[in-house]
């Protein structure tokens, strides 16, 4: 049977802090209706660390049975940094707003660059199929 050792409760006060910071709702915000109908949701990068140790030792003033001394710390950090609003409108259908446009490595700059290249090969896509319907069009219309 093993004993109970103070860094374990170091250890689940520092992660207890840290689930009480960081939820679903600090990545993915909570969403916002406008008086129009478009719905905005911000989307968030968080990072979180944490550090904990301590050691046991002996007191100046104890005796050769004497239990040791524990001495111990923790802490951690967390980051929120905003990166994009999901903006979902009734008129205008759904898009993402980069808050950042200068993208710190190529990763983000690949995540900024879908919805820009989505509503591009919509758009191609779109074009296509009025060309093609015109042609249609113009293939039935009897010649003068």
């Amino acid at each position: 049977m093993s004993e109970h050792h103070p860094i374990q409760d170091l250890m689940t006060e520092t992660m207890e802090k840290i689930k009480s910071m960081v939820d679903v709702d600090t990545t993915v915000g909570t969403p916002i209706t406008t008086p129009d109908g478009t719905t905005v949701i911000p989307v968030s990068r968080v990072t979180f660390g944490f550090g904990s140790g301590g050691s046991d030792y002996q007191s100046r003033n104890a005796k050769d049975n004497t239990p040791l001394c524990f001495g111990g710390g923790g802490g951690a950090g967390v980051t929120v940094t905003p990166i994009c609003f999901l903006v979902i409108s009734p008129t205008e259908g759904t898009h993402v707003v980069g808050i950042n446009a200068q993208a710190v490595n190529t990763a983000d700059r690949l995540v900024e660059m879908i919805p820009g290249a989505v509503g591009k090969v919509s758009s191609f896509f779109a074009k296509r199929g009025e060309e093609t319907q015109n042609q249609a069009d113009a293939d039935k219309t009897p010649e003068a």
